[in-house]
């Protein structure tokens, strides 16, 4: 919990009172590979912090699915529409690694924002965080290159590269693996 704590303080630190109320909401679960945190057709209830592991966020196909993020260690993650409208999810949430993440329900959530001085803060600049990652992956589809996308994930985030399958990596920069090997093989 210290991780979170250090986490949630770099972003506005909070009075002993408030993250005493904070943490005594929060349930530790660990997560083997391969588990789905958030159904297609579910509606999400909890939110996130991944204090080890990685997740993707997916629209599940008949044939393929098409991945659309990646959540990594020290990010928090949820079905957030889902989560704000508590309607049904159009995307799962699945593990890629062993996952242990600190989740928190959508109720007592709204209970820290009503009953401590910062939680709104936090939940503000968590949410303003998700939507600038959101448009970036958007503008990037819109104006680059299939190849631009792979050199700025691999400059952003090198470790994806290390410990994802590249058939999620094609999926999230919108080819297929065949032509991200051209790629791979053209840039190196």
């Amino acid at each position: 919990m210290d991780q979170l704590k250090r986490f949630i303080y770099g972003i506005c630190p909070m009075s002993d009172s408030d993250w005493i109320f904070f943490s005594s909401k929060l349930q530790k679960e660990k997560l083997k590979k391969g588990t789905t945190l958030l159904k297609a057709g579910e509606v999400e209830n909890h939110l996130y912090f991944i204090s080890k592991g990685i997740v993707r966020l997916l629209i599940p196909g008949s044939e393929n699915d098409v991945t659309f993020g990646f959540v990594f260690t020290n990010e928090f993650v949820t079905g957030y529409d889902s989560f704000l409208t508590q309607q049904p999810s159009k995307y799962q949430i699945e593990t890629l690694t062993n996952v242990e993440v600190w989740k928190i329900s959508k109720t007592d959530l709204e209970q820290v924002y009503n009953n401590t001085k910062t939680g709104n803060i936090i939940g503000r600049k968590m949410a303003e965080n998700m939507f600038l990652i959101k448009s970036k992956r958007e503008l990037s589809l819109l104006n680059k290159t299939a190849e631009e996308r792979y050199l700025d994930l691999f400059t952003e985030r090198p470790n994806v590269l290390e410990q994802i399958p590249l058939k999620y990596i094609a999926s999230y920069i919108g080819i297929t693996p065949q032509a991200l090997s051209r790629i791979r093989k053209r840039i190196t």
